[in-house]
């Protein structure tokens, strides 16, 4: 689905960031990214939608060579690739809904974005997405009086509103504190499962990434020095990745405790909530 090859970058002040990547990640694949600050992890993820332009390689998305495109056929590509964000990059004024129909704006024409004209399939599919990701309550709640899981929430929403074939997750839980790290993940490698979704999450929680995700890559100074199973992942692999370090303790795995978040829990779907927010969303179309 996804395939990079001999993909490299180098800013302008010369600093190399990226070193010859190649691989490929296949569809419903859940590929954590692992390295120390500076590797060239954010890098890589922006590189594949070009929001950072490669100094050389390619960059494949299906049969479509990324790298290739014009700005009017990489706005296209866009469409195809959902990115969700450390900060949420969520409108802070403007509803859950609001916030996640705007995943569909590379899909509407200006004056219908610009107004929230949104096809009423649109708006029919972002309440399925809320009621996958546990929000179905919280429709009309502006951003900003959310929890920051319920946040991550609505960001994920938002990205499946696109509907894409792959997503791009820029530390998904740096934000957040272990337990609703752990439900963020969790619900992420679900989701991906249940769609057949390809994903590159950029992670610092090398537990938690051993916990969620079946394959791991570790960069180091912007070269893949790590491709393999969690299992794999063994003090000389973070040794490797890291550099030198006692890690034993980084190496066990975290305990599954199998709850929800108290915080997030309110986020569960009420049918009659649902039902009224279902009619007031009615103007939007």
């Amino acid at each position: 689905m996804l395939r990079l090859e001999g993909l490299s970058k180098v800013y302008g002040t010369g600093d190399r960031a990226l070193t010859d990547v190649s691989l490929s990640v296949e569809p419903g694949q859940v590929i954590g990214l692992i390295g120390p600050s500076g590797a060239g992890k954010s890098t890589l993820i922006r590189c594949v939608n070009r929001l950072v332009e490669p100094t050389s390689g390619k960059i494949f998305l299906g049969d479509l060579e990324i790298t290739g495109l014009s700005r009017g056929g990489l706005r296209q590509a866009r469409r195809r690739i959902g990115m969700i964000f450390q900060e949420y990059a969520l409108v802070e004024r403007l509803t859950v809904m609001e916030n996640v129909l705007s995943g569909r704006l590379g899909y509407v024409g200006f004056w219908r974005s610009f107004f929230r004209k949104f096809p009423p399939e649109a708006i029919e599919n972002a309440y399925r997405l809320l009621d996958r990701v546990g929000l179905s309550a919280h429709v009309n709640k502006r951003a900003d009086a959310l929890s920051g899981g319920q946040r991550q929430r609505v960001g994920i929403a938002r990205a499946l509103e696109q509907d894409p074939d792959l997503l791009l997750i820029d530390e998904p839980t740096a934000s957040l504190d272990p337990k609703t790290s752990r439900q963020i993940m969790r619900l992420i490698v679900e989701i991906c499962d249940e769609r057949g979704l390809p994903a590159i999450i950029n992670i610092h929680d090398v537990a938690l990434a051993q916990q969620f995700v079946r394959r791991i890559i570790g960069l180091q100074a912007g070269k893949v020095v790590f491709d393999g199973s969690p299992d794999e992942l063994d003090a000389d692999v973070l040794t490797r990745i890291y550099g030198e370090e006692d890690w034993s303790a980084t190496i066990r795995k975290v305990d599954e405790d199998g709850e929800e978040d108290g915080e997030d829990d309110d986020a569960g779907s009420e049918e009659h909530v649902a039902a009224l927010d279902r009619e007031r969303m009615a103007g939007l179309t």
